[in-house]
């Protein structure tokens, strides 16, 4: 299990640097603090982004009635915790890479993680919409 190992050290790696500011700014110039004031105000507005999904989830879970189709709303409710626990997972990465290429003066780190998001919510309301319908339509 050579592999499983060398993914391990990378996370490990990766989660000890988010913890270790002194690390970070070891590297490359100090930059011009607006430019780290901007970093986080986008880190805080993921995670922003990822209690909102939290919080849709568990109001799913209290106040959603069920829904024709067994444990949907468990499932949505589930999805959603997840979403948000990802989102907020990933919020601290990309604020981590994108600080440490402004002090090594590098192009900022591209993403896909946006528009997966984006995606996934908009698949997300479709399927609600479906489900809601479905409801409307097999109450009457």
């Amino acid at each position: 299990m050579p592999g499983a190992k060398r993914i391990i050290g990378v996370v490990w790696e990766s989660v000890r640097r988010w913890f270790d500011p002194r690390e970070l700014r070891s590297v490359g110039d100090p930059p011009d603090y607006r430019f780290s004031l901007a970093n986080e105000r986008t880190f805080l507005a993921w995670l922003r982004t990822g209690l909102a999904l939290v919080g849709g989830g568990l109001a799913v879970a209290q106040f959603l009635p069920p829904l024709p189709l067994r444990h949907l709303r468990e499932a949505i409710a589930v999805a959603l915790l997840l979403l948000g626990g990802v989102v907020a997972v990933r919020a601290v990465d990309h604020w981590a890479r994108t600080e440490r290429a402004i002090r090594l003066g590098e192009e900022l780190p591209a993403s896909r993680f946006p528009a997966v998001l984006a995606l996934v919510v908009g698949l997300g309301a479709l399927l609600l919409v479906v489900a809601v319908l479905a409801g409307g339509v097999g109450s009457r």
